[in-house]
Formats: C-alpha cells, structure tokens, sequence
C-alpha cells in the first residue's frame, strides 16, 4: 500500500440492503480501510447485515449517525460519489483516477469522509450541500451506476492500491450530463473546469493561529454555517419558507472558501457576534 487509508472515513447514507452493506465492510477489510460510518441506515438491513462473512469486527466497530452532519464532523474534507445522470450537480466534478493523487495527499494529514448514497437514489442534494467536490467512476454512459458494494471497492483500490494511476497532466474534454466541459491540470496540480477552480492540494501548516491549523474541520464550518443561516434569519435576509434552500446554499458556499482551521475558528467568532448583536437589538 501506497497511502494507509486509516484517515479516511467511509460513510454509507440510507443504505437498504444487507448484502450490500456487508460486500462494503469486506470490500474495506480488503483494502486497509477501518471507518465505516452509516447515516440512517434501513433498521432491518444494518441488523442482518453485521453478520457478513470476514467483515463483522469491522461492522460492530461502524458508527451509526443520525445526520450527514455528526458523520463528517471530523473530516476536513468531503466527497461525495455519483453517478452524475441528468442531476444539476453544483460542486466541482472530478473521475477517480483524477480524485485519487488529492485525496491520498489529504489523507497523509488529516480525516477525509467518503460518501456513498441509497442503492436506488444515491445521495440526494441535501447530503451533497456537505460535500467540497464530487467523484465519479468511469463507466460507460450506457450504464453508468455501479453496485454499491463494487463501487466502494473500485474507489478504496484507487485510493490505496499500488498500482493507483498518476493523474493526468494532459488537456482533454469529457462529457458530463449531456454537453462537454474541457478540464485541464494547473501549475500546482487543481483542475479547472469552465473557469470554477477545482479543490486544490492541501498544504503542511502547524500552529492555530488565523490562516494556519491545516484545513478546517467540518464541525467548525457547520457551526459558523448555523450560525450565520440565525444572523441572516433575524435580519430578515433569509425568510421562513425560504430556509433549507438557503441552508443548503450557504453550506456549499462555506466548503468553497475551504477555510483553515485557525481562520474558521476567527470566522466562528465574529459570526457570533454578529448574532449577539442582533439578538440583543430585538429584546
């Protein structure tokens, strides 16, 4: 193995099947990865599941969440895979051989959370507002889902295997939802794609103060995302009826500031304060 995948947290969103899950915890157990997180499994399926065959010590350590959020809490970074489809996707979208050199440079670092949606709907927009960027398994375009145990296995080989591919450094086009984007490799290794700059590698920083601690934990950036979504809710930026599309928007906004541990903790405070005074200008 080339990059121990002991940060990274494999986290299976209203999974429904046994089988599947099972094929997961093996697929993990293959390949060196031990944090298997579910977020509102179906009951029946994550009981019968923790039975499956050379994975159940793996299983009766996984840690069952109620929310995306409590299973990324710890992560400073967040993919999320799909299928893409005819969806509107509105994170940047790299394939897995283009993924895999920048999540295992994180992985050196600190947690990465890796997300895998329902085996009938994947993950549904809410679960992707947590996501920084987005991933996708080359297949063809005549059948491009996978099960989600295969996928889950295809995606750990290209993040730990030996054999994992060097991303590419030459221009191409692909073809993503129907209409063609160009993507190219910067100077420091990011791609773009239509202009929108894709997650750059992270870079070694030590101490806590603003712009150092190395990338934000997902913990502080919701709490400044809680927060601001109140301040913009007592201003009356945000109405009632308008609050989970505004919520969602504000959290995709927030992952792509990609914020510094020490600059979110800054960010949190003045934030805070900001809603200290407006509760306070309404007593």
């Amino acid at each position: 193995m080339k990059a121990g995948l002991e940060n990274l947290r494999v986290v299976l969103v209203a999974v429904r099947n046994s089988l599947n899950i099972g094929a997961v915890a093996r697929a993990m157990s293959n390949f060196g990865a031990k944090q298997l997180r579910v977020v509102n499994p179906y009951e029946a399926a994550w009981r019968e599941a923790k039975s499956a065959v050379g994975a159940a010590d793996l299983l009766a350590r996984a840690e069952e969440c109620v929310a995306v959020a409590e299973a990324v809490a710890d992560c400073s970074l967040v993919v999320g895979t799909t299928a893409v489809g005819n969806r509107e996707l509105r994170q940047p979208l790299w394939s897995l051989p283009e993924a895999g050199p920048a999540i295992r440079e994180r992985l050196k670092t600190g947690n990465v959370a890796l997300l895998f949606g329902s085996e009938k709907w994947g993950l549904s927009n809410e679960s992707l507002s947590y996501c920084h960027w987005l991933l996708r398994i080359p297949t063809r375009e005549e059948h491009r889902s996978m099960n989600l145990g295969q996928a889950v296995a295809v995606c750990l080989y290209e993040l730990g295997g030996e054999l994992a591919p060097k991303a590419p450094t030459t221009a191409r086009r692909r073809k993503v939802g129907g209409k063609k984007r160009a993507l190219r490799m910067t100077s420091h290794g990011s791609q773009k794609k239509d202009g929108a700059q894709a997650p750059s590698r992270p870079r070694s920083t030590g101490g806590t103060r603003p712009g150092e601690g190395g990338p934000a934990r997902m913990e502080t950036v919701e709490r400044i995302g809680e927060a601001w979504l109140r301040a913009l809710e007592k201003s009356g930026y945000v109405a009632p009826r308008g609050k989970a599309t505004a919520e969602e928007k504000l959290r995709r906004m927030l992952r792509r500031f990609a914020l510094q541990e020490g600059d979110a903790e800054v960010f949190l405070g003045m934030v805070k304060k900001v809603l200290w005074k407006l509760e306070e200008g309404k007593k």
